[in-house]
């Protein structure tokens, strides 16, 4: 019997989750009509009976249409009631298809005693309590601060707090915290090739300019903060000083309606995280969240190696400690570093294994040079120069 493949457990557990949307989709619509028309059954009678007589006694005909009407609006809701339940059994459904077709034990890719020791329980309570207060949680970090006994100083604490504080300011359209903080930090924002206050004086320069004719002129007085930045920014102040021509017109019915855009909120909270976090010594992601996406992307690939092993019972290989078994691309956007592969023996260099640079100019790694070498001479295997082996020297990237 062949093995089934991922794709195919995929596939698999995608036809319940059809399922399941096409049975809400016509369990929906079926309730819809069914319930409009028994209102309108109901408002029916209810018309019929308000045409008799107000001083007049139920007739019997009268008596046997209610007692019809609501016998339907028992058997309305019970048949109501029995699709509801069948939508709870399709949804198990999914559930026990997920359970059927990806039946993994992850825990053959974890590391015994990761996270055994109080200093390494504290280690990870402080990772997760950091990156509460990056995502604005306080009130839950301070919590965890508590219950975990962390020792976590307040001045470790006040950047996150001031950050939150900001954004929240700049989620409500107020630039002004941020406008103070650039302003404090100007010089380490310089030094780090910033643009982050010039943007924060360009948007409260736009924001200006929408109040029409009437701000008009506190626009062009607030115009001369944009003197420091005039080398560098330059053909965006003459955009923003030509904008002034179409106040009168509106800014909207101008050639001027990108500045407009409310991409530009979006942006500048984007831009002073950033560097804000860069000012401060942080990486703009959490720590936390990067590696539980490293870890996600990497999964898959361990499990699948994990199984081969045990296959060819070769579980030796691998300590899972220090290295992995094989090389995972987690993506250019979680690479911090320059990397190299040695092109001989096709395998990233590490510390114990850096890349060095031969007389020629061409670079492989040092377990490479090892091989290469025969009585301390080595042959480029890239051109035909004949070296020394000494004369290799270490390359730092």
């Amino acid at each position: 019997m062949r093995k089934q493949s991922k794709m195919d457990s995929c596939v698999n557990v995608e036809r319940e989750v059809d399922k399941v949307l096409s049975k809400f989709a016509g369990v929906g619509d079926h309730s819809s009509r069914t319930l409009e028309d028994l209102v309108e059954h109901i408002s029916n009678i209810r018309r019929e009976l308000s045409e008799g007589k107000d001083d007049s006694d139920v007739t019997a005909t009268q008596s046997l249409v209610l007692n019809q009407c609501l016998k339907k609006v028992k058997d309305t809701c019970q048949r109501l009631s029995n699709d509801h339940k069948d939508l709870h059994s399709s949804v198990s459904k999914v559930g026990k298809a997920i359970d059927r077709n990806f039946i993994q034990d992850i825990s053959a890719c974890s590391v015994e005693g990761a996270f055994v020791g109080e200093e390494k329980r504290s280690l990870l309570n402080e990772v997760i309590c950091e990156h509460f207060f990056r995502q604005g949680m306080l009130d839950i970090g301070e919590q965890l601060i508590q219950d975990a006994r962390l020792q976590i100083d307040e001045a470790q604490k006040e950047p996150f707090f001031e950050l939150n504080r900001i954004l929240e300011a700049l989620k409500q359209h107020n630039l002004f915290p941020a406008l103070e903080w650039a302003k404090r930090n100007r010089e380490r924002l310089q030094q780090q090739n910033s643009a982050l206050e010039f943007k924060l004086h360009r948007l409260h320069f736009i924001e200006l300019l929408k109040g029409g004719p009437a701000r008009q002129m506190e626009a062009l007085l607030y115009s001369r903060n944009f003197e420091p930045f005039a080398y560098h920014h330059a053909k965006e102040i003459q955009t923003l000083m030509g904008s002034l021509l179409y106040v009168q017109q509106g800014v909207h019915n101008s050639p001027y309606l990108h500045l407009l855009d409310p991409i530009h909120w979006l942006d500048i909270c984007d831009v002073f995280t950033r560097d804000a976090c860069q000012l401060l010594g942080l990486s703009v992601e959490s720590p936390l969240s990067v590696a539980f996406a490293a870890g996600c992307i990497s999964l898959p690939s361990l499990l699948n190696i994990n199984h081969v092993m045990k296959q060819r019972q070769c579980t030796n290989v691998w300590n899972q400690k220090d290295e992995l078994p094989i090389e995972i691309d987690l993506g250019g956007e979680t690479r911090y570093h320059s990397i190299f592969a040695c092109p001989i023996l096709r395998q990233q260099t590490t510390e114990t294994n850096p890349p060095v640079r031969l007389v020629c100019g061409h670079v492989i790694s040092r377990d490479a040079l090892n091989k290469l070498n025969t009585n301390n001479k080595v042959k480029c295997p890239y051109c035909p120069m004949e070296q020394n082996a000494v004369d290799a020297r270490p390359v730092q990237f």
